[in-house]
């Protein structure tokens, strides 16, 4: 069973807007945040977005601050990402990441929120097209 599963991913085109939501099974445990990655094709999977349930932080790259919203329920283990005034570089295959106490430690995260190496479940990602 995949731990994370995503949907929402589209073609639109560029100004429009677009929701991913991710859900983590049944099978994934102790998850204190999660967080959204894209790869573009060629390009090394980037940190989008995280949301820490302990503290109800959130981060953003510097690509998408004003445009995308991280959201969720931690208690339901789902995150959603509200993308607005979309750019065709926002293209990519999105993942969904959950980072958990029997992985990684919080203080970890906290520290390394933008790297994958903090994150112990992932989704096997929704497609983002974006035309200009």
């Amino acid at each position: 069973q995949v731990p994370l599963v995503e949907s929402g991913g589209r073609l639109v085109q560029a100004g429009d807007s677009l929701k991913l939501s991710c859900v983590a099974s049944e099978d994934t445990f102790s998850i204190y945040a999660m967080g959204w990655f894209r790869q573009a094709p060629g390009k090394e999977r980037e940190f989008v977005a995280s949301i820490s349930w302990r503290s109800g932080s959130t981060d953003y790259a510097d690509s998408v601050k004003g445009r995308f919203t991280i959201s969720g329920d931690g208690a339901k283990k789902t995150v959603y990402l509200q993308m607005n005034s979309l750019r065709p570089e926002d293209t990519a295959v999105y993942y969904c990441g959950a980072g958990s106490a029997l992985h990684r430690s919080p203080e970890y995260y906290y520290r390394n929120y933008a790297n994958t190496q903090s994150y112990a479940y992932w989704g096997q990602g929704t497609q983002v097209t974006v035309s200009s």
